[in-house]
């Protein structure tokens, strides 16, 4: 314990302390991104030698939302039952174990039984260190502590696509030079050395980990005062130590005793459900303002903003490299400037930047023309064959609708085809009449058939699975949209950098304090867990239904959405969220029982 050194050593051995607290906590997002983030890079190679078909490859992508969803629902109670510490520890060694099994596998088996394991390491990571951090940090550093969480979360999702960048140059340097076997047996160990270049991290995370002490709450909670004190000492002077447990004494005094469960109250009360309640808005708002999808079909948007190719990847680079810079203005602002300060500005920007990139699509969307009468009869005539949807096709189905066309007959078009056979429906990605390199078109009926019965049933439980066996395939839509010049792209861009901007410095730094500041003791685990896999189920919708939705009413009409679903955000935020800036969880608790701190 720090009480029986001098003063000037304790203040230091304080520092170092809360110092690998903010490592370890670093070392959990960094993971937690890398989770996120791996598969990108791998997945082409993966594809291309591991001999698996495509519903195999998508089982094993979606793998770790399945094992994160899993663990995230019980993450909570495991936490309570275990202790944080160790299942930190756990977690680490979870990716840790999984990185082997998926490198070194030689079929679907394994290469499932890893991406499940990665999937069970994020889930608990996810609840687990934000719940150890507010547990542990002083109320002066907990901000700093949960935004560190977030920055290297966007480092870890960065670091895995540099490393998958890396890999595909040297894959293009083999393809100029090398052989056919040359190129598949580097492809080959290029998405196994993916996998590798991860593991040092999960490494860090497991000894970090076993050097903390468990959480002073926790131990309280089982009735242990003793290892309590100890464990705020070490992140405490003592007398911030003494003061935290007295706080600890005097909150259990009045719903609960030490070690008592079974004196324990409703959960219905006004002061458990009401910060359940708001932490779960937060949480699932935070999804809706459409973060992920803006990210990863990021170069998309770009490109049918009226971008070129390279420039809208440009556009994704100062894109990423912007998040990870405006999370460290977060995490310099959290705590000087406070969360509901922060959720607030933050909404605010992020509502009218979403409505400016709305209104510049609305532009385009307005005019578009629907072609699918072409369409199917071209697929009609070549059956199986793909097609190529080039400037000369785009000038012969725009001349059918001359009529109706609002722009120069000369402008470039974007196509996208919605089709569905038996009730699953499926969309191509926006294709350019101008690419210098058009790419096949294929329309199948494969595409919109999930790979079996169960996943039929939780896509769209309304339909029956063995019918769209054989159900006709049908072309719905067929949009041609014209695409504007790059003036429009840039301010798509603008506006989008403007939206990232604060987003970074509010919600993404703010929505982890959120969850874990607001819960009180009694239920935060398993609060926690329940608000992530809600949290998770919105990120799940928002991904499913993003392309149909730009298919069938454009790109304004999901920014528009966004825009909306963050209105409701700003109002959370604004009128609900009390100020949790330097207050212990202690005082945070007392405000939602109405007593002051």
């Amino acid at each position: 314990m720090t009480d029986k050194l001098s003063p000037a050593l304790r203040h230091d051995a304080v520092r170092r302390y809360n110092l690998l607290l903010l490592i370890v906590s670093g070392l959990g997002g960094l993971l937690y991104g890398i989770d996120v983030g791996i598969i990108a890079g791998a997945l082409p190679y993966l594809a291309a030698t591991s001999g698996l078909d495509a519903a195999q490859l998508a089982m094993v992508v979606a793998a770790v939302l399945l094992g994160s969803v899993i663990s995230t629902l019980f993450a909570g109670s495991l936490a309570d039952w275990f202790g944080r510490k160790s299942l930190m520890i756990f977690a680490g060694i979870c990716f840790s174990a999984s990185i082997p099994v998926i490198a070194l596998a030689h079929g679907y088996t394994a290469l499932l039984l890893g991406r499940l394991l990665q999937g069970v390491s994020a889930g608990l990571i996810g609840v687990v260190v934000p719940l150890y951090l507010a547990e542990c940090l002083h109320s002066s550093r907990r901000g700093a502590g949960t935004g560190v969480f977030q920055w290297l979360l966007t480092l870890g999702i960065l670091g895995a696509a540099v490393i998958g960048m890396y890999f595909s140059l040297r894959v293009a340097a083999v393809a100029r030079h090398g052989t056919p076997q040359d190129l598949f047996a580097y492809k080959n160990m290029a998405w196994r050395s993916i996998f590798w270049a991860s593991l040092p991290a999960s490494i860090l995370f497991v000894i970090g980990s076993v050097w903390v002490s468990e959480s002073p709450r926790w131990f309280y909670k089982r009735g242990r005062v003793q290892a309590a004190r100890a464990a705020l000492g070490r992140s405490r002077l003592p007398e911030e130590a003494d003061r935290e447990l007295e706080e600890m004494r005097l909150l259990s005094s009045r719903t609960e005793s030490p070690g008592a469960p079974s004196s324990r109250g409703s959960l219905l009360q006004r002061k458990y459900v009401v910060p359940f309640v708001l932490a779960c808005v937060i949480l699932a708002c935070n999804q809706a303002t459409g973060i992920n999808s803006i990210i990863g079909y990021n170069a998309d948007i770009l490109l049918q903003a009226g971008l070129g190719d390279v420039q809208a990847h440009w556009g994704y680079v100062i894109f990423a490299g912007l998040n990870f810079v405006m999370t460290i203005a977060g995490v310099m602002l959290v705590d000087r400037a406070g969360r509901k300060r922060l959720l607030t500005i933050g909404t605010v920007g992020i509502v009218v930047s979403l409505l400016a990139v709305g209104g510049l699509f609305y532009q385009n969307d307005a005019h578009r023309v629907d072609c699918r009468s072409a369409l199917a009869a071209l697929i009609k005539r070549n059956r199986k064959e793909p097609f190529y949807f080039t400037r000369e096709r785009a000038a012969r189905w725009m001349t059918v609708h001359s009529h109706r066309l609002k722009w120069p007959a000369d402008r470039p078009v974007s196509l996208v085809v919605i089709y569905s056979t038996g009730g699953f429906s499926a969309e191509t990605p926006a294709i350019r009449s101008d690419s210098r390199t058009p790419v096949p078109v294929r329309i199948r009926r494969a595409t919109c058939l999930p790979a079996n019965a169960v996943i039929a049933f939780f896509e769209n439980p309304l339909v029956s699975y063995q019918q769209a066996l054989t159900a006709p395939l049908v072309i719905d839509h067929a949009w041609l949209t014209p695409v504007p010049d790059a003036v429009h792209g840039w301010l798509t861009l603008a506006a989008l950098l403007v939206f990232l901007s604060f987003y970074a410095i509010g919600p993404g730094v703010c929505v982890w304090l959120a969850l874990s500041e607001l819960m009180p003791t009694r239920i935060r685990s398993v609060g926690m867990s329940i608000a992530l896999v809600l949290n998770q189920a919105v990120s799940t919708i928002i991904a499913a239904t993003f392309l149909p939705v730009v298919g069938g009413w454009g790109y304004s009409t999901v920014f528009f959405a966004f825009a909306g679903c963050t209105v409701i955000y700003f109002i959370a935020a604004a009128f609900f969220l009390p100020e949790t800036r330097r207050k212990t969880l202690e005082e945070i608790e007392m405000i939602f029982q109405g007593v002051k701190p």
